[in-house]
């Protein structure tokens, strides 16, 4: 560089200015006057082509049970792993235990069977058995496919065992007529498709190149099978702030820019979400560091993040990119974490937290946020 030549001040073109009558826009150095510039929403993507408009000869059947009336990202992951290995002639058939409002077609699904009164705090693996095997007898798929968590890999392995069926679990890769699944801390074992297979996270991306048909039908009735000798007590909801970050589906962030803690937890306590928080707020001492959401802490894929009072920090982006559904609340409508959102909310951060929260209790709830219930573990942010 010569250092005889002056040098050229930067300035930021989304700082707040003002557009002249001749289209040219102003921005004066040292005032916060003016609107400021936003990124221009990306041009609207072109359709996607449908997969195949059939006739289908046969077909592979994915089982999944669905929350909140929809997929998880883990389940969305084995319904694209499905329609990918699907010829022209496979019809790609979903059937989920539980309300299901997905877009199927979105999905890759050609045709979709909804048990939508399937109550998923009831435990009924003999009712599920039947359920499931019902499916099996009507539809002759050549592949059952499930994912490999929680209550649907407890469904495979149960119909793998009761029908005798060749089973394949920890699958972590997915080829044409090959399949890898984990044997070991460090091996991993090469065998052919099996007719009931457990897929891990990550076999395919869910973010598919077409669509299917998406017809949508409703599953037959539930059989009621009792249980001989137990008795169902139900489900007990945890602690919010007990829920680890990596397992939740809903996460609820706090960064430097939440003032209330107290109000926040309340808050995280009754949407039901786990507690997270950016790298700054953990580095000051008001969260743990196994609640630091990030590149340097906690990576997760929730299928809902809000992040309250967070600028949007690159590690803390990386650290949230699995993630579905993106909320940002921040007074920052140029904030990073404002570009990455699905839905930016330019607010104070303890006035929505109030507002929320009065909303999810309901009208006869307190607004006096201190009179909020203190969380076990929590104290009130110092200065």
């Amino acid at each position: 560089m010569n250092l005889a030549e002056p040098v050229i001040r930067r300035i930021d073109p989304r700082r707040p200015g003002v557009t002249a009558p001749s289209g040219l826009r102003r921005i004066v150095l040292g005032s916060s006057d003016g609107d400021r510039v936003i990124a221009a929403p990306s041009a609207q993507a072109a359709p996607k082509p449908l997969r195949s408009a059939g006739p289908f000869s046969r077909c592979t059947l994915v089982v999944s049970h669905a929350e909140r009336g929809t997929l998880d990202a883990h389940a969305r992951e084995v319904v694209a792993a499905a329609a990918v290995l699907a010829g022209t002639e496979c019809e790609v058939v979903l059937a989920v235990l539980g309300d299901c409002r997905d877009d199927a077609a979105a999905l890759g699904v050609d045709r979709l069977l909804v048990h939508a009164d399937h109550d998923p705090r009831a435990w009924q693996p003999a009712s599920a058995l039947l359920w499931l095997d019902e499916r099996v007898r009507q539809l002759q798929p050549l592949q059952v496919l499930l994912p490999d968590r929680g209550g649907d890999a407890d469904l495979g392995r149960r119909y793998a065992l009761a029908a005798g069926l060749d089973l394949a679990c920890g699958v972590v890769e997915l080829g044409r007529e090959t399949l890898r699944m984990r044997c070991g801390p460090r091996h991993d074992a090469l065998r052919p498709h099996a007719t009931l297979m457990l897929l891990a996270r990550g076999v395919a991306d869910a973010d598919l190149p077409f669509v299917g048909l998406g017809v949508r039908d409703a599953a037959p009735a539930w059989p009621e099978v009792p249980v001989a000798g137990v008795r169902d007590l139900g489900v007990e909801s945890g602690a919010a702030h007990a829920l680890p970050l990596d397992e939740a589906e809903l996460v609820l962030a706090a960064g430097d820019g939440v003032a209330d803690l107290p109000l926040f937890h309340a808050l995280a306590q009754a949407l039901g979400a786990a507690v997270g928080a950016s790298r700054v707020a953990v580095d000051k001492g008001r969260f743990a560091r196994h609640q630091q959401v990030g590149a340097t802490g906690k990576t997760i894929t929730a299928a809902g993040y809000v992040a309250i009072g967070i600028s949007g920090a690159v590690q803390h982006l990386q650290g949230i990119k699995g993630c579905r559904h993106v909320i940002a609340v921040n007074c920052d409508a140029a904030a990073p974490i404002v570009r990455r959102a699905d839905l930016g909310i330019v607010e104070d951060s303890t006035a929505l937290m109030r507002e929320l929260l009065h909303l999810v209790r309901g009208p006869g709830a307190t607004r006096d946020a201190s009179t909020d219930a203190r969380i076990p573990g929590c104290t009130r942010a110092t200065t």
